[in-house]
């Protein structure tokens, strides 16, 4: 099973927002970086599991436990030119974006930057490193267990 922390902004998709679709599940879509795209394409697997992240807001930080609840196929916002993640150079039968659902098992309270840096079991985890800007990374298993611990 892999680990990953995935940052949405609030006011894109929320906790909340998952938690009030149908099966408490949303497509990540408007992944627009192909590191990102290739961990949805290559090493997510249903059933792993994801740190919902609020990001671009007043305090970021882990919101939520999610897990994989898809494969990867194509992100059909690529192809819509009223979409903010419009790509014209994608076509239908050569996407190159992708996304998977994420299905929010439990909301928790915030755990914020300032509190993840304050533990330091969490000192190497790849969202507090510097100049890091990758909206999913990976997460280490042992990161995941002392995530789960606090909250």
């Amino acid at each position: 099973m892999n680990y990953w922390l995935m940052k949405s902004e609030p006011e894109e998709c929320s906790v909340d927002d998952a938690l009030a679709a149908k099966n408490a599940t949303v497509p990540w879509v408007g992944v627009r970086n192909y590191q990102a795209r290739n961990f949805m394409r290559d090493g997510m697997q249903i059933g792993d599991g994801v740190l919902f992240y609020h990001s671009s807001c007043a305090e970021p930080g882990i919101v939520g436990l999610a897990r994989v609840a898809s494969t990867a196929y194509p992100d059909p916002t690529q192809f819509d030119p009223q979409s903010p993640y419009y790509d014209a150079k994608s076509k239908p039968e050569e996407p190159r974006w992708v996304l998977v659902d994420v299905q929010v098992l439990e909301k928790i309270p915030n755990i914020t930057l300032p509190a993840l840096r304050a533990r330091p079991e969490l000192a190497d985890m790849l969202v507090l490193k510097k100049g890091n800007r990758l909206s999913i990374t990976q997460v280490e298993a042992r990161h995941w267990q002392a995530i789960i611990k606090v909250k």
